[in-house]
């Protein structure tokens, strides 16, 4: 009976695989009609674990009755009932909130960045690690941190075109990495300083230094909130897909804007306000016209890479407008179809973490491999039921660790003067 029990659980959860498999493979979430049928296999999988569990128990009891134990004087060991290994993971990012809200001691808590124990050999409980004593919290499991932090290129601009550094060891410690100055009026400077020339044999050889600066990466700490009704917070299996995909939202909505517009000493340096970008003056204040792209593109680094334009919604309109010298529309939307999906042979991101439109930077084109960002430590999840107490309700809160800067700290002098970049902006008017 219990084999036969154990063989339609296996053919219930290999069934289950299937579902999510597919949806996966589409890049989509199950539809109304499979996630009815999911429900519905997931309830007969929970209804065969109780049957198998109650007769597991019950031979387990039968089992113990014929056990014969030595007498402590033979120093023989003592025959302990044996079973499944516990879980170390949890299922979803509703199940990790859920044990840190309500059940603090759940085992799985403890397993965080090779923990395996409650305590290490200093007694650290293993929440405690990482250094984060003063904030306290959980640290995402890796499972659910990688899916947290990874971001389709259609919900965040930067982190999925971005050169990203993994956080290391110690993970928040800052990180340089060797730039080579291309900037200044020398085009030689173009390869860091070095020059050539063509000697003769035998001919004494032209001494050249590189000519390197650096940049270095300090992750910065930044934290969000989300308050959520402690029946949602219980019922987990439900509420997994909602919570899992507003803190996902809120990440790459936190890290986004700070890696465009950042200030570069509390947060991440954006690429608004970084020396390496190349900004163009409009020819028009408020507005976009073709000649303004036209330039935007002219000055943009053509290194392979694939450049996109960050756009403001509001710059829709006059983008809408914009005609060529003898005044035909050049970008107008298909009443079908829309706009184009490409503007001057480069995507184009609606974007409204963008300025607004007529602002220094809200008109971008960059090739966002020229960015590097410094994943830190975290992220980390706390959970406090007192805030909101009276109400029923529970505030989590998440944080991290992060940093980021373009790569060069100035545009690029070509051998012929000319002056590129991989970032390039629209300006007020001269």
């Amino acid at each position: 009976m219990l084999k036969q029990l154990r063989e339609k659980r296996a053919k219930l959860v290999a069934e289950m695989r299937g579902m999510i498999t597919a949806a996966e493979t589409e890049d989509r979430d199950f539809s109304a009609e499979e996630q009815a049928a999911y429900d519905a296999l997931q309830a007969e999988k929970e209804g065969l674990d109780t049957r198998i569990g109650r007769l597991e128990g019950q031979e387990t009891a039968e089992a113990a009755l014929n056990v014969v134990i030595p007498a402590a004087s033979r120093r023989a060991g003592i025959e302990r009932a044996g079973g499944p290994e516990a879980s170390r993971e949890f299922e979803s990012m509703g199940e990790f909130l859920h044990a840190v809200r309500f059940r603090p001691g759940d085992q799985r808590l403890n397993y965080v960045e090779g923990v395996g124990h409650a305590t290490d050999d200093n007694g650290m409980q293993a929440e405690m690690r990482m250094d984060n004593d003063t904030s306290g919290g959980f640290m995402v499991p890796t499972q659910l941190r990688n899916t947290l932090l990874s971001v389709r290129p259609q919900d965040a601009l930067v982190r999925p075109r971005a050169t990203v550094l993994e956080a290391g060891d110690p993970p928040d410690a800052g990180v340089t990495m060797p730039a080579i100055e291309q900037g200044g009026a020398n085009p030689g400077n173009m390869f860091g300083g070095m020059t050539f020339s063509w000697i003769e044999e035998g001919g004494e050889k032209p001494e050249t230094d590189a000519d390197l600066s650096a940049i270095t990466l300090t992750p910065h700490e930044i934290a969000g909130f989300v308050t959520v009704t402690d029946k949602l917070l219980r019922n987990w299996r439900s509420s997994a897909a909602f919570l899992e995909g507003q803190m996902r939202s809120g990440v790459s909505a936190a890290e986004d804007y700070a890696f465009l517009r950042g200030n570069g000493v509390t947060q991440p340096l954006g690429a608004i306000n970084s020396p390496a970008m190349k900004y163009i003056n409009r020819a028009t204040a408020n507005s976009v016209t073709y000649v303004d792209l036209l330039k935007m593109v002219a000055v943009l680094l053509m290194r392979g890479g694939v450049p996109v334009w960050s756009m403001p919604q509001s710059a829709i309109v006059p983008l809408a407008q914009i005609t060529d010298p003898e005044g035909h529309y050049i970008w107008k939307p298909d009443a079908r179809d829309g706009f184009a999906g490409t503007l001057l042979g480069y995507p184009v991101r609606w974007n409204n973490r963008s300025p607004g439109l007529g602002s220094k930077g809200d008109i971008m084109l960059a090739d966002w491999s020229y960015y590097l960002i410094k994943d830190g430590s975290g992220p980390f999840v706390a959970a406090s039921e007192h805030v909101k107490f009276t109400q029923n309700k529970t505030v989590i809160k998440i944080f991290w660790n992060v940093d980021g800067a373009p790569w060069m700290k100035a545009p690029i002098k070509e051998e012929n003067g000319y002056e590129v970049s991989p970032f390039v902006g629209l300006d007020v008017p001269a």
